[in-house]
């Protein structure tokens, strides 16, 4: 099972991240991560990077690290511009991009409507998401949000990784990640990923990124 955690991108600026992303390298994390959200959810008044520019610099300076969003939202702007962001992003890191993917929900709502944004209905946001997985599935790993039946069945068609939020799999098939945050007892809850089946395991910022390391190099 590969390691990687979601860089500090809630922030005015992109230095934390970017010092995030040099302490992955040298603790032999696989790969970082980067929220794609308008602004921290619930919290309107706080900053957010773009992924993609923080991701391009991160995956330039630290030819080690697998990059991506995690997840990038369809709806927020057209099918065709995100394929062609992760397209770019590939441009930079060939053979180093994960697009993992999502609708969005009405959790997120508010950050499309605060910008002006249409908040398209789901069946909208599933024919995009479907659109754009099938466009990016022949080029790089392409995860998708596990939620509802139709979106878990969206992954199955477009041969996508299922990606489960703080959720361990429970489908009978089909590769699978996790993300989310991490436990007190870390190396027992990626034991227990490992053991699970997950392909990757992506932590929230505030994981402890050296024994994060400690355990992906004890197990290589």
């Amino acid at each position: 099972m590969k390691v990687a955690f979601l860089l500090p991108t809630f922030r005015w600026d992109a230095s934390e991240a970017l010092e995030a992303a040099v302490l992955a390298e040298v603790s032999g994390i696989d790969g970082v991560f980067a929220y794609d959200h308008l602004w921290p959810m619930g919290s309107p008044e706080r900053p957010a990077l773009a992924p993609f520019p923080v991701l391009a610099r991160v995956a330039a300076r630290h030819e080690s690290l697998v990059v991506g969003p995690l997840v990038a939202r369809v709806g927020l702007c057209a099918p065709e511009l995100l394929v062609a962001e992760f397209e770019a992003l590939a441009q930079v890191a060939p053979g180093r991009v994960v697009a993992a993917l999502g609708t969005g929900d009405k959790l997120s709502a508010a950050e499309n409507e605060g910008y002006g944004i249409v908040v398209h209905s789901v069946a909208e946001r599933q024919r995009q998401l479907e659109l754009v997985a099938n466009a990016l599935v022949p080029q790089m790993p392409v995860w998708i949000g596990a939620g509802a039946p139709t979106t878990n069945e969206i992954a199955a068609r477009t041969g996508a990784e299922l990606n489960y939020w703080q959720k361990v799999s429970t489908e009978p098939t089909g590769q699978w990640n996790w993300a989310g945050t991490a436990r007190d007892d870390l190396e027992a809850q990626l034991d227990e990923l490992a053991e699970a089946g997950s392909t990757w395991a992506v932590f929230s910022p505030t994981v402890d990124i050296a024994r994060l390391g400690a355990w992906a190099r004890t197990r290589r």
